[in-house]
């Protein structure tokens, strides 16, 4: 047994096709597709009225904008509303975004099923993620899986949340020592704040500390 019925939202022709000899591959031959995000939603709801659902979704993260105006402009708002209104909706993203934050953030907040980056071997990722996600398991790329677990595995103090939040705020690297001096808050010596954010920006993979910021913006962190 396999998924009966399959929408797919995706806004180049060319990655649609593939997706689609995908699923023929499989012998999942129930499928429809979109370019457009308002249209995905559309036909989920008329499936829905029309007792034949979708069993799964595959949608990209990002869409072009072209001369037609869309209440939805991406896969995350896309995701977000379709499981409004079909909540057990199984969903694959298919995406080049690589942000362990943004992926993360699809699973956690989401309640995504899998997740497929383009890439070399994409298809037979999306066979494996596919045929993963029928078994009611969770899929991610192995190299995806591995970024993820590294970015999450670390874990910020106190201290490191003031630094971030100061250089957040516009603060220079250099004016800091300053701040945590005036507050009492301790280590305050400027060799004890570069060395936290270098330890921070190597487990995490930046070498900017505009980076760390973003990050931590994206994670809710700060």
């Amino acid at each position: 047994m396999m998924f009966k019925r399959v929408l797919i939202a995706e806004d180049h022709e060319s990655a649609s096709i593939s997706v689609r000899k995908t699923l023929e591959d499989l012998g999942i031959t129930d499928t429809e597709y979109t370019y457009y995000c308002d249209d995905a939603l559309t036909q989920i709801r008329k499936s829905i009225l029309g007792d034949q659902p979708f069993d799964l979704l595959i949608t990209d993260l990002s869409f072009e904008e072209d001369h037609r105006a869309q209440n939805i402009a991406g896969g995350m708002d896309l995701i977000n509303a379709a499981k409004a209104i079909q909540p057990n909706l199984k969903v694959i993203v298919f995406s080049a975004e690589s942000k362990a934050s943004v992926i993360d953030k699809l699973f956690k907040e989401l309640g995504i099923n899998g997740y497929v980056r383009k890439a070399r071997n994409d298809a037979k990722d999306l066979r494996i993620a596919i045929d993963t996600i029928y078994k009611n398991k969770i899929h991610l790329s192995a190299d995806l899986r591995r970024n993820v677990k590294e970015k999450n595995a670390y874990e910020f103090t106190a201290f490191d949340i003031t630094i971030i939040s100061l250089l957040s705020q516009g603060t220079l690297q250099k004016d800091i020592p300053v701040y945590l001096q005036v507050n009492a808050i301790k280590p305050s010596g400027s060799s004890s704040v570069e060395k936290r954010l270098n330890t921070m920006k190597e487990v995490l993979g930046f070498s900017k500390n505009e980076q760390l910021v973003a990050y931590c913006k994206d994670f809710g962190i700060i």
